[in-house]
């Protein structure tokens, strides 16, 4: 199982590399719109994201920030969010390689955004990050085709199996 979860956070960088360079083909006003998505905007839904990966790191390893308000928006300069991201796309990464199989079934304490201690397998925690990667990235992809009336770039599961490439989000900074 640690294999999928390995493909999960390899998968996540390379559709959010695929998402931010589509974001960087906006005009700012055009990033910055509410469009009627549940964080409002492009800007906001992406904040929200890292915001919520870094909550998830922080409760995995002790470490980083743990916002508690989950529409805060944590940059408000694009290439600094982009920075962030790839950094916090890195450390998921580095984290997930220090999991083992037997690792996934042991439970893991923390505790909500509002305080309540909370227990549960490490897996399960695991696919509710991945999976809410993908819900938000979805209402992002939306975002890109309401904004720009064309099909923004594919972030299918199979695109990435199958070697689809990603743009380095290193060189838009």
């Amino acid at each position: 199982m640690i294999t999928q979860f390995r493909q999960l956070a390899a998968y996540n960088r390379w559709a959010n590399s695929r998402l931010y360079a589509a974001a960087f083909d906006l005009s700012d006003q055009a990033y910055r719109l509410h469009i009627g998505v549940f964080f409002g905007s492009l800007h906001a839904t992406l904040n929200h994201l890292l915001l919520t990966d870094r909550l998830w790191m922080k409760r995995l390893t002790g470490e980083g920030d743990h916002p508690n308000q989950l529409d805060e928006i944590l940059y408000d300069n694009r290439k600094e969010l982009t920075q962030a991201r790839i950094a916090e796309d890195n450390r998921i990464i580095a984290l997930i390689d220090t999991y083992d199989d037997a690792s996934l079934s042991i439970s893991h304490r923390y505790r909500t955004t509002s305080g309540m201690p909370h227990s549960q397998p490490l897996a399960d925690i695991l696919l509710h990050l991945f999976n809410h990667q993908t819900h938000h990235r979805g209402q992002c992809h939306a975002c890109l085709t309401i904004l720009t009336g064309d099909e923004p770039p594919s972030l299918d599961l199979l695109g990435f199996q199958r070697g689809g490439t990603a743009p380095s989000l290193e060189k838009l900074l």
